[in-house]
């Protein structure tokens, strides 16, 4: 088969980047989350820009509307750029592809489903990380790579450990930077996942040892308390305090540790060219969000 040429890899990198917008775009929307990366948001940018004039009650707001169309239309060029791809392996792209989209908004809507109904376990919010997050954004892309590169099913497998293993460790961070994190450096309020009311396993894993510890005061501002968008600062610091105090910090920072050492286990046993094996590490530990602790390895 001809090999796979630069101007398809690219254009699926392009792809990859528009979907990555549409998620962005509808999860600001739907999370009602006004900062993005330190800049409005694209709906509160469409707000501010537009005033609605009309009385309150008719209808969705213009921002609102706008920034889904946008969404709508990033998500729809990005199909657009796959579904025109010509390279022999275009099959295969073309079922991952596939499945990587359905993934994202089983995903999202299952984040969605948690916060209105105020619930779920420790294993419902590892599947909503991976769903949503790890998958698209680290596991597939890493896939269709492969897929581009006709490598054999152990190479593709291994990959895939690896890349879901980092996502996760990323999905987990995030989870940590948004009740703790500073604002200045994440970009967005610290404490919008509490008062939106996100099943992280952060919070998950708090609520099962405050239960298990049978302390109620404890268990009630963890079920209680996220979820209400005017939580004030000082309940919104009560329930930091609490996420520490139970141990769920502690446990999720393990959780990541561990996970960046599985994925860098993972893509330890793939026979790869050194650069390559070098590069590729760098980017998952940083997606991880982790130090490289491995012995330096020199590209040739």
């Amino acid at each position: 088969t001809a090999p796979v040429t630069t101007d398809t890899v690219l254009r699926l990198a392009a792809a990859l980047e528009l979907i990555q917008s549409c998620a962005l775009i509808h999860d600001d929307v739907m999370d009602g989350s006004l900062l993005r990366r330190g800049r409005p948001a694209l709906h509160a940018e469409f707000a501010a820009r537009y005033p609605d004039t009309r009385p309150r009650g008719r209808g969705t707001s213009f921002g609102t509307s706008a920034a889904i169309l946008a969404g709508n239309l990033a998500l729809s060029w990005a199909d657009d750029i796959v579904t025109d791809l010509t390279s022999p392996p275009v099959d295969a792209v073309l079922r991952l592809w596939r499945t990587m989209r359905t993934e994202m908004v089983a995903g999202q809507y299952l984040d969605l489903h948690a916060q209105h109904t105020g619930g779920g376990s420790t294993a419902r919010a590892l599947r909503i990380a991976c769903l949503k997050s790890a998958l698209y954004t680290v596991e597939r892309p890493l896939a269709l790579g492969a897929a581009l590169a006709g490598a054999d099913p152990t190479t593709t497998d291994a990959l895939c450990s690896a890349g879901r293993c980092a996502g996760m460790a990323f999905q987990l961070r995030d989870d940590l930077l948004g009740v703790f994190g500073d604002p200045a450096r994440t970009g967005k309020p610290s404490g919008d996942d509490i008062r939106e009311g996100k099943l992280t396993y952060l919070l998950a894993i708090a609520r099962l040892r405050a239960d298990a510890a049978g302390d109620r005061a404890t268990s009630a501002l963890l079920h209680d308390a996220p979820g209400d968008p005017d939580l004030s600062v000082s309940d919104t610091d009560r329930v930091r305090t609490a996420l520490e105090a139970t141990g769920a910090r502690a446990v999720v920072e393990t959780a990541i540790e561990q996970l960046a050492a599985d994925s860098a286990r993972h893509l330890a046993g793939i026979p790869l060219d050194p650069a390559v094996r070098h590069r590729l590490g760098a980017v998952l530990r940083s997606a991880a969000g982790t130090r490289n602790t491995d012995p330096p390895t020199t590209p040739t």
